[in-house]
């Protein structure tokens, strides 16, 4: 399958951004030696996809509400079904048939920007200045932007080297070596640092699932991308991680949004041992596009009791110590 259109896509949102920073006046030439306008140009391209997948977003925090709100069942089948680990997972897909719940939604909106990622990896790849190469011609790229985005750098450090490049491409891109192994390292390992972040933040505020299937993909999310990122980060072009770091951040300021706006509804797996018991509270009802949570407040203390004479006690007179009647 031909992923032109992919490639098409990305440059052209690239080449547009790119026309308009240029045309407000945001310089093409090197300032601190970087390129602001290509730079610019990726941090918008993250804007302009996560514009698009906003209502992907909302799917996604609606199924993760769903499945919060189904632990107690999935908690209850495993106790059900202990040891019979083929009958437990299919009581849990007819319970999240049943509930029209889907345990994969929370990694949807990463998944569809897999092609966005592999597109912009595929253009900045293809950025050579060397005019032996016939690539200026790509993706619907005039000389002029091709030449331009190719001699783009941050901080001298060309958008288009990366951690492991070969010294021929470093001469072909007239990179310096050291700068951009220093660049790269210093962006592979905030990279690393916010994926972990995203992910660590959902996971704080909507706690561990008990489905042993969402727990695994939380510790892959949390634990196993992040560490992967430091290998494969070496062959990311640095405009790509650029384009991933940029992602993040948005991915965190959209989570924390949303997630202090429309906070998780309080269950018995999220609610911490003992509050509901101590306080009296009756468990969050959820309502509105995201399960916003109204407590229902808790019920007014009772009137307290007046004990009784203890067993065997002698009993009070209410009359003794009142004065006595005067005698006419």
């Amino acid at each position: 399958m031909s992923l032109d259109w992919i490639y098409y896509a990305i440059s052209w949102i690239l080449l547009a951004w790119h026309s308009a920073w240029d045309a407000i006046g945001i310089p093409d030439g090197a300032v601190l030696g970087t390129n602001w306008a290509w730079i610019l140009a990726i941090v918008f391209l993250v804007v302009t996809v996560r514009v698009i997948l906003f209502p992907v977003f909302v799917k996604q925090i609606k199924s993760q509400r769903a499945m919060q709100a189904l632990q107690p069942q999935v908690k209850a089948l495993q106790e059900k079904h202990k040891g019979d680990r083929e009958t437990l997972q299919k009581e849990m897909m007819e319970l999240y048939r049943k509930e029209k719940a889907n345990p994969l939604m929370g990694c949807l909106p990463m998944f569809l920007q897999i092609p966005v990622f592999l597109g912009l990896f595929h253009v900045l790849r293809r950025l050579n200045p060397d005019p032996a190469k016939n690539n200026k011609d790509i993706y619907g790229w005039t000389v002029d932007q091709f030449n331009s985005a190719s001699d783009a750098t941050l901080f001298t450090a060309p958008i288009a080297s990366k951690f492991g490049s070969t010294a021929a491409e470093l001469a072909q891109l007239g990179a310096n070596g050291t700068v951009v192994k220093i660049m790269a390292g210093v962006l592979v390992l905030v990279m690393m640092g916010t994926t972990y972040l995203t992910s660590r933040q959902m996971i704080l505020k909507t706690g561990w699932a008990e489905d042993p299937q969402q727990r695994m993909i939380q510790r892959l999310m949390l634990y196993g991308i992040p560490l992967s990122l430091l290998v494969s980060g070496a062959i990311f072009p640095i405009g790509v991680i650029i384009y991933w770091v940029t992602n993040n951040l948005f991915t965190l300021g959209q989570q924390q949004w949303v997630l202090r706006k429309f906070p998780p509804p309080v269950t018995a797996t999220s609610a911490k041992p003992g509050t509901s018991a101590r306080n009296g509270a009756q468990p969050a009802k959820t309502s509105g596009l995201f399960g916003r949570s109204k407590p229902t407040p808790a019920p007014p203390p009772a009137a307290p009791k007046i004990a009784g004479p203890k067993p065997g006690a002698k009993p009070v007179n209410p009359k003794k110590g009142r004065p006595a009647k005067r005698q006419g």
